[in-house]
């Protein structure tokens, strides 16, 4: 549930509700016992009692306030590479094409991901909250054109639109 990712309480909740329901064996009841830092969250309050729609109802109006999807598309970019400097450097520079050319989308600067080396490779991200449609589409290929005639030889950087995890 601490992890940086909108899905960790529907994981939560869908992780915590199945395990519930294997409890116990035929006609005998089960017991689940949750060890948790976090009992108050409402993830697991509503899991407790296996109330879907409380749960649902919770989520929908945090993501409907944070933006959120299904209220946006989000797109990560991910950039690595093995020499930090220049992972941090074509970055910031990315950023910045994708900044001069903004359709109005909801973007945060580059920052070291969750995991920041994986494999010997640096790690950054850059996170844009948008609808996704044609015009966002021309966009990212257009900066990415961009960006890619700038050669950064040992950085790699790829897009991803709507990522199943945002590390």
């Amino acid at each position: 549930m601490n992890i940086e990712d909108f899905r960790s309480n529907e994981r939560t909740f869908g992780i915590l509700v199945q395990v519930a329901g294997r409890a116990g064996r035929e006609n005998q009841q089960g017991k689940v016992i949750i060890q948790t830092y976090n009992p108050e969250n409402f993830c697991i309050e509503h899991a407790k009692e296996q109330d879907y729609d409380s749960f649902f109802n919770t989520e929908i109006a945090i993501r409907k306030s944070l933006n959120y999807p299904p209220f946006c598309d989000i797109i990560m970019f991910g950039i690595s590479g093995a020499d930090e400097e220049e992972v941090i450097k074509a970055s910031k520079k990315l950023h910045n094409i994708l900044k001069k050319n903004n359709k109005e989308v909801n973007m945060f600067p580059p920052v070291p991901a969750p995991i920041g080396r994986i494999k010997n490779k640096y790690r950054w991200r850059i996170i844009v909250k948008c609808k996704l449609n044609n015009s966002t589409v021309d966009w990212i290929n257009n900066a990415l054109e961009e960006y890619y005639k700038l050669k950064y030889k040992n950085v790699t950087v790829v897009a991803d639109a709507n990522p199943s995890n945002l590390s």
